[in-house]
């Protein structure tokens, strides 16, 4: 079992935004489990996709990855994981294997954020990007309300 990792205040809303994005990947498998129809699960990860991955990634590639430089490997694996999930969450077709795929791979990139990658960038970013950071988080809709909880 892992310790709690202390993540910097500054961080946080983007840890908070993990959460949601492995329960989104245990919500899938859960599904999967309860033998759900794969287009009704879709329908659930099409909405989080638009509504709360896209100004996540956004605001992870605008705002955080420049702290270490887009040239680091930790932040070009992280870029390079981003496009694997758009391509993942943008094609209609094989939905039961993608939807598979899309749970996989959520799962690991959160995992290497929480426990690399943004542990490199609380240790290294200066005053001022903390500064910056505080300030562009927004995307606080709440994801948890859905009308169609299919993993219950």
């Amino acid at each position: 079992m892992h310790q709690p990792i202390k993540r910097h205040p500054a961080l946080q809303p983007w840890s908070r935004d993990h959460h949601h994005g492995l329960l989104l990947s245990w919500k899938i498998k859960k599904g999967f489990s309860l033998g759900i129809a794969p287009e009704r699960i879709k329908h659930y990860t099409d909405w989080f996709w638009k509504t709360q991955l896209i100004p996540h990634f956004d605001t992870e590639e605008r705002f955080l990855f420049p702290i270490l430089g887009n040239d680091n490997h930790m932040v070009q694996q992280a870029l390079d994981e981003h496009r694997q999930l758009k391509a993942l969450f943008e094609k209609e077709n094989a939905v039961s294997e993608t939807l598979s795929k899309i749970e996989s791979l959520l799962n690991d990139h959160i995992r290497f954020e929480e426990r690399v990658l943004f542990l490199a960038i609380q240790e290294v970013a200066t005053p001022e990007e903390i500064k910056l950071l505080e300030s562009v988080h927004t995307n606080d809709e709440e994801c948890e309300l859905w009308e169609d909880e299919f993993w219950k």
